[in-house]
C-alpha cells in the first residue's frame, strides 16, 4: 500500500472512532463539574484557563468537569451547570 494511500485509511479510520465516541458521550454521559482530579478532566475549562484534556490543576475544581454515567453526578459531589 503507497504512503498516502496509508495516511488516508488512518485518518478515515480515525474520524470514524471519533464520530462514535462523541455519540456514546451525548448518549448515556452527561457533563460533572467539581469532580475531576488535578489532570483528570476530559475537556476544556469551563472558566478558559485551559482548552484540553488532562490540563486541570487542582482536585474537585468547580470549572472542570468529567463525563459521567446520566443520573449520577450529584451523588459523586458534582453539578452538571
Amino acid at each position: 500500500m503507497s504512503a498516502h494511500k496509508q495516511m488516508m485509511a488512518t485518518a478515515l479510520a480515525g474520524l470514524l472512532v471519533l464520530g462514535m465516541t462523541g455519540t456514546a458521550h451525548a448518549a448515556n454521559n452527561e457533563k460533572c463539574f467539581g469532580i475531576a482530579a488535578a489532570g483528570k478532566n476530559d475537556c476544556a475549562s469551563k472558566m478558559g484557563a485551559h482548552s484540553c484534556a488532562g490540563q486541570s490543576t487542582r482536585d474537585n475544581d468547580p470549572a472542570e468537569w468529567k463525563y459521567v454515567e446520566k443520573g449520577t453526578c450529584s451523588s459523586l459531589g458534582g453539578k452538571t451547570m
